[in-house]
């Protein structure tokens, strides 16, 4: 594990906060926060529950390695292809008329974060071995 700098730990408490939030609303009774979101309305439960759970899990991975303050590379490069994969499909899905702008816009935050961890995973390096 490679030790974290203060504003990685920091970005990585915050975006822990915001995937633990979100995954409250992809519990399936909470189609109106969805709706709010610009994603669409309907669903089917277990999807949509599976969704939720995922968005959780790497909530609380993001909080682990920020409580730590190491992190693996290989979990960073997954959040940051994640991330940035998310936005990707945000962008598609409204440029073809199936999402409000309000989707990307809202997900642009992942944008920031997925960022961030491309750049520590450019700069950050192992401490030298003993």
């Amino acid at each position: 594990m490679i030790p974290l700098p203060t504003w990685m730990r920091r970005a990585l408490f915050i975006t822990a906060g915001m995937n633990i939030l979100v995954a409250g609303a992809f519990i399936p009774a909470a189609e109106s926060l969805r709706v709010l979101a610009g994603f669409p309305a309907g669903g089917e439960p277990f999807y949509v529950a599976t969704v939720g759970l995922f968005i959780l899990l790497f909530g609380l991975g993001y909080l682990s390695a920020a409580m730590m303050g190491r992190a693996e590379r290989l979990f960073i490069a997954v959040a940051a292809a994640g991330k940035l994969s998310f936005v990707w499909l945000l962008t598609c899905f409204w440029l073809s008329g199936a999402l409000p702008l309000r989707a990307p816009i809202l997900g642009s935050a992942d944008l920031v974060f997925g960022a961030l961890f491309l750049f520590w995973l450019l700069t950050a390096r192992a401490p030298a071995a003993r």
